[in-house]
């Protein structure tokens, strides 16, 4: 094992955006992320010596996967919670704090990798341009995040429940929509104008079963879905929660377990 590595920006405690993450809360309650992330490793498909980029790596445990394959893999993330932690469980594998927009590596490598953080960056643009700057001739960009229809109903819920019941102008709630859910169509283009020879693209429906039980969806909505509820104490958030939950219900409730209707989109792009 090698020793610790973890780089973070001079006077920079997060660069994610709205959304603070509790990394402990996101380890207990959002193992499944990384739990389906394991098939789009499957495209990825590491070997030995390659150098690897986990992007938007969170507490790092898809990068544990990629550095078992031999890879040599660094996970970069924007929040300095999700790095710390990740630190803490994988203290052999290297982290850097960096905007997913912006980054730079000292050298360009074999691949990049990400699940389930691309659908947070709403310049999708600037990330594209980013990853194809540090890849190598011939590298690859393999990718899952949320795709056009996801969580469709949840946001109709919290749609419903603010505008009607909190007074809060449709457009309002629209524009605090923190997503950003491309069809298959509007990404690949964005690649291919960049650059990009998109191998493999698949936009396809995953109901998603959350932890917990009955309070599974309240902590999908405290670790997600904050950028809705700016105003709103804590005590009055948890009143819209419960009152998210009675909208959705119908829908979403089944055999004691809430099931969140997401929508993925899997890529795979060679530069």
């Amino acid at each position: 094992m090698t020793s610790i590595q973890i780089t973070f920006l001079k006077g920079c405690d997060d660069l994610d955006g709205v959304n603070q993450w509790d990394a402990t809360l996101y380890d207990d309650k959002h193992a499944y992320v990384a739990e389906y992330g394991k098939g789009v490793l499957e495209l990825l498909y590491p070997q030995k010596g390659e150098s690897i980029v986990d992007l938007g790596c969170g507490t790092g445990d898809l990068t544990k996967e990629i550095a078992e394959s031999r890879a040599n893999v660094i996970g970069i993330d924007a929040s300095k919670q999700m790095l710390e932690k990740a630190a803490d469980k994988y203290p052999y594998i290297s982290f850097l704090q960096a905007d997913a927009n912006t980054f730079q590596l000292e050298a360009p490598c074999d691949a990049i990798f990400s699940n389930a953080v691309l659908h947070w960056i709403q310049t999708p643009e600037q990330v594209i341009e980013s990853v194809y700057a540090n890849l190598k001739h011939g590298g690859r960009f393999v990718a899952e995040f949320g795709g056009k229809g996801n969580i469709a109903i949840l946001l109709a819920g919290i749609l419903d429940v603010l505008t009607k019941e909190y007074h809060v102008e449709e457009q309002e709630v629209k524009e605090r929509m923190p997503w950003y859910f491309p069809s298959i169509g509007q990404y690949s283009q964005l690649l291919e104008k960049a650059g990009f020879h998109v191998t493999f693209a698949n936009h396809f429906d995953r109901p998603t079963i959350l932890l917990d039980g009955e309070h599974g969806l309240r902590h999908w909505l405290e670790s997600f879905a904050e950028a809705f509820f700016p105003e709103f104490e804590e005590m009055e958030r948890m009143d819209i929660y419960e009152r998210v939950k009675e909208r959705v219900r119908p829908f979403l409730f089944k055999k004691e377990n809430w099931v969140v209707d997401y929508k993925r989109l899997r890529i795979v792009a060679v530069k």
